[in-house]
């Protein structure tokens, strides 16, 4: 089951369970703390209450109340004191802590805001690494969806500090995109005003400035012809020929050799999407478990793809089957065309997969980490 990373408010999460960041205490306080207890209502923190407080890197399980979910899972994140205090292990702590309980619970999907990156000071980019890393771990091995809910994040800013070098090509593919525009911009002004001057350029292709002129062709005075030449008679109308009429039995013949012709042609059609990808896979040596889960796919949609030879997926999907199975460049535009896409340099999403693959980067949470962080559709489902 996959990871979304999603910007919502998670106390509005319809999820089996929400992550609380709480404090030691567990009575709330700012921040995510704060609103999941004002939503819940008053019954939660009476419960919290009486579990008598949480360690670092620990979790506890209590009800919901008022919230749309069914459980709230309540973790102590730590306090960023410069990062040589243990803090990323505690804060891997408390995503395991949490999914454990969740799993416990029999939990299908689960929603965690950014643990610590708020009051206690965690920088929101090495908190994201972490998250994804330890979610993305947990399931490989388990079936889950879980949602990392962002609210009110900057996620361009974010984004610029943890991949500079994406922004760097997404900067250069839009600027070649504006010079080529304003190249033919230019090119068509110019061809506009060589018209209004009667004149036309010599060479086509070449640059506006560098164009040579000519005059069109025009009649002199003295070469005026005196009497206007005499207008051509038309032709006499040939009445059509007439055919007999095709009995039943021929029209029936000509139909049926159309047909065999499609037939034919028919025959000779390619693989498609789904031929591909399980081709794919299976000289990958990977189990169609491992593909999917490599895709951020759910199993359920695996199947209905696995079913149907002429399955058309979206493009997300696509891309993520080529990310599980670390297609290079060609492989993975050719697997698009079977779904009917391509990757071009005037979309954000297709520059970021263009990045990443050609970089022989494979880790379908960390593309999704870049999507999200550029306000892209995510991988999976």
């Amino acid at each position: 089951m996959p990871l979304l990373i999603v910007r919502n408010d998670i106390t509005k999460m319809n999820v089996d369970a929400i992550v609380n960041a709480a404090g030691p205490s567990l009575k709330g306080s700012g921040g995510v703390d704060g609103a999941i207890h004002r939503a819940a209502g008053p019954e939660l923190l009476e419960e919290c209450r009486a579990l008598g407080g949480c360690a670092v890197g620990e979790a506890r399980l209590t009800g919901a109340y008022r919230l749309p979910c069914r459980w709230v899972i309540h973790t102590v994140g730590p306090r960023w004191q410069g990062g040589d205090s243990g803090e990323k292990q505690q804060l891997e702590a408390c995503y395991r802590a949490s999914l454990a309980l969740a799993l416990e619970q029999g939990c299908e999907t689960i929603a965690f805001p950014l643990i610590s990156a708020g009051t206690f000071g965690y920088p929101a980019d090495r908190a994201i690494r972490v998250a994804i890393d330890v979610i993305g771990a947990f399931l490989m091995e388990h079936e889950m969806t879980v949602y990392l809910v962002f609210y009110g994040a900057d996620s361009t800013e974010l984004g610029r500090r943890l991949f500079p070098d994406i922004q760097e090509s997404i900067d250069d593919s839009y600027v070649e995109q504006r010079v080529e525009m304003f190249r033919r911009r230019a090119e068509a002004a110019f061809e506009e005003q060589c018209a209004d001057l009667n004149m036309a350029p010599m060479a086509s292709g070449a640059s506006p400035g560098k164009k040579q002129l000519r005059l069109k062709p025009a009649y002199q005075k003295s070469e005026l012809p005196k009497t206007p030449p005499p207008k051509p008679t038309p032709p006499k109308e040939k009445a059509p020929k007439a055919f007999p009429a095709l009995s039943a039995a021929d029209a029936l013949s000509e139909a049926e050799e159309d047909t065999l012709g499609i037939d034919r042609l028919l025959q000779d059609i390619d693989e498609s999407f789904q031929q591909m990808l399980l081709r794919k896979i299976d000289e990958s040596g990977m189990s169609d478990a491992q593909c999917y889960k490599r895709a951020n796919i759910d199993r359920k949609l695996f199947s209905k793809i696995r079913g149907d030879v002429h399955y058309r997926p979206k493009k997300t999907t696509a891309v993520a089957f080529a990310v599980a199975l670390r297609l290079d460049l060609l492989e993975t535009e050719e697997l698009l065309r079977k779904a009917g896409y391509a990757l071009s340099r005037s979309s954000k999403f297709d520059i970021i997969i263009r990045y990443f693959i050609g970089r022989g980067k494979y880790d379908v949470f960390e593309i999704n980490e870049a999507l999200f962080c550029y306000d892209q559709s995510l991988l999976g489902s």
